[in-house]
């Protein structure tokens, strides 16, 4: 089997910052078709430059929460690349919530963003697979790629709404390859601990501590680059892990699995 994923085309939410782009770039580098989509299209210019006939990157901007935004997503995918093969929903949030008030809409609001909208974009580009597949023989027609994290399994007061989306997440995920593997997609997930994104790193600017605490949880001793986690989904999305679905991925360096109460979830 192989591990390429050159001159397969890939759509990647939650494209213009960190995680999303460090996986979309890694998609590209090896010869992917990519296209980034985010809500933040100063930030897709500013990161991608123009969107240009004849390269292998192209953006959307659009809320996708929005059904209208899913279809002008598909649309702009097929015009610029005449297929999708790979999906990869990593457009998430992380937000406080607290789990005592009742007011509190956090779990909603997380829910509709890391669940709802991963849910929609993955049956829109599933069917646009399956017409895909009844033009060939055999093979698979696509497979799909959840970024769920660690979070699912250890949590912590103050991310109640992240864990439980998190963990809806991981669900849709085992579902959803259930529903789709008589159609030849497969649908997986990496659950994955600290990683060293942008955001972390300013994090870890104001708080020196912090990284000490995580490398103490962390059995490996250390906070992964956004570059191994981008290899982990593309060892999901390729032709080497064809047997291998409704599966999540850990990728952690160990931490899940440590003593709950030593190893915090964030």
């Amino acid at each position: 089997m192989s591990f390429s994923i050159s001159g397969k085309t890939a759509i990647v939410t939650g494209g213009a910052n960190g995680i999303g782009l460090a996986i979309g770039r890694h998609f590209a580098d090896k010869g992917a078709n990519v296209m980034f989509a985010d809500i933040d299209e100063k930030q897709l210019v500013r990161e991608l430059g123009k969107n240009e006939e004849g390269s292998n990157t192209r953006y959307f901007a659009g809320d996708l929460r929005e059904k209208l935004a899913l279809a002008n997503l598909l649309s702009a995918t097929i015009d610029a690349f005449e297929q999708i093969d790979i999906l990869v929903n990593a457009c998430r949030q992380v937000v406080v919530s607290d789990p005592l008030n009742p007011d509190d809409d956090a779990v909603e609001m997380l829910l509709e963003q890391n669940l709802m909208t991963a849910l929609r974009t993955s049956q829109l580009v599933a069917k646009r697979m399956i017409k895909q597949a009844e033009e060939r023989d055999d093979g698979p027609a696509g497979t799909i790629v959840n970024l769920s994290s660690i979070a699912a399994r250890r949590t912590h007061p103050n991310l109640l709404a992240y864990s439980v989306s998190s963990a809806a997440l991981d669900q849709m995920t085992r579902s959803l390859a259930v529903a789709l593997a008589p159609h030849r997609i497969r649908v997986n997930a990496v659950a994955f601990g600290s990683v060293m994104s942008a955001s972390l790193q300013d994090t870890l600017r104001e708080n020196r501590d912090y990284r000490a605490d995580i490398e103490d949880h962390t059995p490996l001793g250390r906070i992964a680059s956004s570059a191994e986690l981008a290899e982990a989904v593309q060892y999901l999305a390729c032709d080497g892990s064809g047997f291998m679905t409704g599966q999540i991925m850990t990728v952690d360096g160990g931490r899940t699995l440590l003593d709950p109460v030593a190893a915090p979830a964030h």
